[in-house]
Parts: C-alpha cells; structure tokens; sequence
C-alpha cells in the first residue's frame, strides 16, 4: 500500500518562488500525511561552502525530512538541485559534502566488473610487466625482440632442459610461478612410459618435456614429446590464458638454446590419455599411402526386376 503525500498551497508557492535563485537551501517535512515547509536558508557564500553549515544543522535525529539544496550551476532550466532524502537510521556522514562528493565520484566512474572482467584485467597487468624476451638471430650476435608473453625460466629449470638435451634425464615437469613471473622446475624424476599418465596433475595445468623410447620398424628411436596438461575448467581463466600465451615462447627457447628437437607436442586435459599405444600413434600416425579406388554404387535390388542382356540383330535375348 502506498501513501499518497499531498503538497500544500504554501509550499508549492514556496518552490515556484526559490527557481529563481534567492534560496539555498529548502527543508520540506511530512506532517499529517502533507509536506510542508520546514526551514529555508538563502545563500551566503558559493554553494560548497554554505553545504556542511545549512545542512547538517538542520537535520534532527528524531524526524525523516527531504532537503533541497541549490547549486551555483544551471541548465536549460534553471539553476540545478540536488534532492536528498533524509532518514534518523543514516548517518549524518553519508550525505555531507564529502559524502555527496564521493557519490558524484562513484557515479561518474565506470561501471563494475564481471568477475571474469576482473580475471582478464589482471592478465592484461600482469602481460605488461612481463619481460620481453632477445633470442640471437644471426653470428653477429644481432638480436631481435620477440613480441608476445614470455617468463623466463628459473635457473634449475635451464639445467634441467641441458641434462635432457644430453640424455642424462628422461622426464622434466614444469609451471609458472606468477607472482614472480618465472617458468619453475616441479621434478625430473625418472618417468617410464607407463608411468607418464600419474605424473599429470589433476587440478593444475603443468609443462611435460618426456623422452620417449621405442621401436619403430625395427628402428630404437628416442624422441622428446611435450605434453600440455591443462585440467579443463578447474583452472581459472588467468592460469589458462598464461599457461596458453607462454607456450610458444618456452617451445621456442627450447629448440633454440637448447637444440631439443620436439617430435611432438600434445595437449591434452586428462593424464589417462597418456598410454603407450596413444603415445606411438601420436609420433608415428599411420599413412595412407594407396587411395581406395572409386566404387561405383550397385543399384537398389529388387527393384527394376531381372538385368537383361542386349544382344544385337538377330540373336536371342536372355534372361540374366
């Protein structure tokens, strides 16, 4: 249910007079279901400094009023007010000068982000502060800048890369560190095939340099595969998009300065796709060396009866 307030006479006289600029401040109380006039003030200084001293002393902490108070501005209308509803559970602070200046900031600035707004803020930060990374280009020790997001690895990180290129390691895992903007070593503990899929994280994106022996066509061949693991949506939108964005650089940098030959790089979300028969068909995909020659397509059966054979002038027609 709603309570209609009425204006009265005096008042609405009241108000058709202060448009013309000789009134501050207008306080309207409700009294008997009617607003009504409760105190004026007509300016004495410029609209800020007359705003704490007008105001606040009018306000009582025991009855709800509306206050309108002038600004030195116009418009196409006239002078410009602003309209504070007044209530004895508010605190006095709220609608001071300060206050009222903080709410005109409030409502100036942007509007609030999403959570995933927030999420993609904070990688565009973090994407600035990350060093670019020189790699050399030529034996004039010439350099060229590559562009993109690159963390550079961490010390044990470098050695452990060196020990693979050697063949001295077999299983190198890798993450991101990104409060320190580093690529960091997790372990490198000797890592059978079988083993590969329980070296998977299960709640966390990680890197996998793994050195995989086999035989193929009676060839033993060695080769590196790198494995992207990233567990699905588990991970938040800041881990996938920098684990995505540094890749390309680190597999860079790995063939680079480390002269590692990738065989194969894989993603996968899920460390039980790591078997040994998934492992071999991903370095050795089958080839399809002979195309299948085009079949021409039987017709429908039972359908146009028995085939019959033409034969020409003179001879007999069979039945097939």
């Amino acid at each position: 249910m709603f309570l209609a307030l009425v204006v009265t006479p005096e008042l609405r006289d009241f108000l058709a007079r202060a448009r013309g600029g000789a009134v501050r401040l207008i306080k309207v109380r409700i009294q008997d279901e009617q607003l009504v006039l409760g105190a004026y003030r007509e300016p004495e200084r410029s609209w800020d400094q007359d705003y704490d001293p007008f105001l606040l002393t009018l306000l009582d902490d025991q009855e709800p009023c509306y206050i309108l108070y002038r600004l030195d501005s116009q418009n196409a209308l006239g002078y410009e007010w602003i309209f504070i509803s007044w209530s004895p559970d508010q605190s006095p602070e709220d609608i001071c000068l300060l206050g009222y200046q903080r709410h005109v900031s409030s409502c100036s600035g942007p509007a609030p982000l999403t959570l995933a707004e927030q999420e993609l803020q904070r990688i565009k930060i973090t994407e600035g502060r990350v060093k670019q990374v020189k790699t050399e280009i030529s034996v004039e020790s010439k350099h060229q800048t590559l562009q993109g997001l690159a963390f550079p690895l961490q010390e044990t990180a470098k050695k452990a890369l060196q020990q693979l290129a050697q063949k001295r390691i077999n299983y190198i895992q890798l993450r991101l560190d990104v409060e320190k903007e580093t690529i960091e070593l997790v372990h490198s503990n000797p890592t059978e095939t079988r083993e590969l899929a329980r070296r998977v994280p299960k709640d966390t994106p990680r890197y996998h340099f793994f050195l995989y022996k086999h035989s193929h066509e009676g060839d033993y061949l060695e080769s590196v595969v790198f494995i992207y693991s990233m567990p699905g949506y588990s991970c938040s939108i800041k881990e996938r998009m920098l684990y995505s964005s540094c890749k390309s650089r680190l597999l860079e940098e790995v063939e680079k300065d480390y002269h590692l030959e990738i065989s194969k790089k894989l993603e996968i979300d899920d460390g039980d796709e790591l078997t040994e028969d998934f492992l071999y068909e991903e370095v050795h995909p089958k080839q399809h060396a002979h195309k299948q020659a085009f079949a021409k397509p039987r017709g429908p059966a039972g359908k146009r009866g028995h085939k019959r054979l033409i034969k020409g002038p003179g001879e007999k027609v069979q039945d097939s």
